[in-house]
């Protein structure tokens, strides 16, 4: 994954030293969040790939909003000042008012008095009724607030891929909070 890694991020073990050795460094010495200190990753080169048709396509929402079904999974850790780095799947089905949102970091306001600004689940499921998107795979969320890029290149992004890879997913949406 080192070699991926470096694909995601430009110079991922100079920003991970710099990260060590600053904010998280202040942190553990004062208990107290900088984020002065705080330095995020910067890419030269974008990100792409090829285009594929939506149409034939399986999609898989991934949201940032710390979602979670509070029946039956256990909520994000929101008070880790260090972040939550972990992922919940959400059938696609799922009635939107069943959700929960452990995140601290975002003001919760737009989300709960209409949950499809963070889960366009009900848009999505609608558009693949129309024929626009081929199938909506189940939903992958997380607690968008991770400051250790580093964890969530080797932690958070191989949860997400693997559950992609499971679900058969062909193109993704990320929602950020």
């Amino acid at each position: 994954m080192a070699n991926a890694a470096n694909d995601i991020v430009e110079g991922l073990d100079a920003w991970q030293d710099g990260f060590e050795k600053g904010w998280l460094a202040s942190y553990r010495q004062t208990g107290v969040i900088n984020w002065e200190q705080y330095r995020p990753p910067v890419n030269r080169q974008p990100i792409s790939g090829a285009g594929i048709d939506l149409a034939a396509s399986r999609l898989m929402l991934i949201s940032s909003s710390g979602a979670y079904l509070p029946r039956t999974q256990d909520p994000f850790d929101a008070q880790n000042p260090i972040g939550d780095y972990s992922v919940r799947e959400i059938p696609a089905e799922t009635d939107l008012k069943q959700l929960a949102y452990a995140h601290d970091h975002f003001d919760h306001t737009a989300v709960n008095a209409d949950p499809q600004v963070l889960l366009p689940a009900d848009h999505l499921r609608r558009f693949a009724a129309e024929g626009m998107i081929g199938h909506l795979t189940n939903i992958a969320s997380f607690m968008g607030y991770q400051p250790d890029l580093s964890r969530v290149i080797h932690q958070t992004l191989p949860s997400i891929l693997e559950f992609a890879t499971k679900e058969q997913a062909q193109a993704a949406l990320l929602v950020p909070s």
